[in-house]
């Protein structure tokens, strides 16, 4: 069966963050190709979780049978999405996924911040692929906003792994998420987001689970 990988990175990263290169570099030596795409697409300024979506459906290889998607934080969320949309995902595996991504990131902007950016357009945000500010639309907000958690009911097979100690998106989300759907399995693991410490114990995970020998 012809089985297809892609890596989505998280909120404000870049295809060349240490996970991204990490997780790429465990695919290389089993000798399989894993796709890293660039989600913001040259222009981070007006990045939506929409534009993220149909970024990624456009490069499923319609000869392949099946998609594994790999997203971290916001590119798990995403992930999640395409799950729902697309019939050729057939696996997920997150790693600290964004649930509740607004709920959770907004209040600590606060809540003149939050009204500065909706009227002035835009708020300046550190991007860490770029090492830089960068300035992120308002549409931002108004597009994930619509992307609920309650929609995401496909049965698919997926992976969920979360750092108990992170301090940006709350385990809680990912427990909360998996209580309710038996397809989802969650590993919790001493970490934090970023999930440095622990690559070597994802990425066995990820070949247990994807049964990559």
């Amino acid at each position: 069966m012809s089985c297809e990988f892609i890596y989505l990175h998280g909120f404000a990263s870049s295809p060349n963050s240490a996970k991204a290169e990490y997780i790429c570099t465990c695919f290389a030596q089993a000798n399989i190709k894993l796709k890293i795409p660039d989600l913001n697409a040259g222009n981070f300024s007006h990045l939506t979780i929409t534009r993220q979506l149909s970024q990624i459906a456009s490069k499923f290889n319609h000869n392949s049978t099946s998609v594994t998607l790999i997203g971290s934080s916001l590119g798990g969320l995403s992930a999640a999405h395409l799950g729902q949309q697309y019939p050729q995902v057939q696996r997920l595996v997150l790693l600290a996924p964004a649930f509740g991504f607004l709920s959770h990131w907004l209040p600590k902007l606060g809540d003149e911040a939050v009204q500065r950016w909706q009227k002035e357009k835009y708020l300046m945000v550190y991007h860490y692929g770029e090492e830089e500010e960068l300035p992120l639309g308002y549409d931002f907000v108004t597009d994930a906003s619509q992307y609920k958690e309650e929609a995401l009911q496909r049965p698919i097979s997926t992976l969920i792994l979360h750092g108990r100690h992170d301090e940006v998106i709350p385990i809680q989300a990912s427990r909360d998420f998996a209580q309710k759907r038996p397809w989802v399995e969650l590993i919790e693991l001493d970490s934090d987001h970023s999930l440095g410490n622990v690559m070597t114990e994802i990425w066995q995970a990820i070949r247990v689970f994807c049964q990559l020998a």
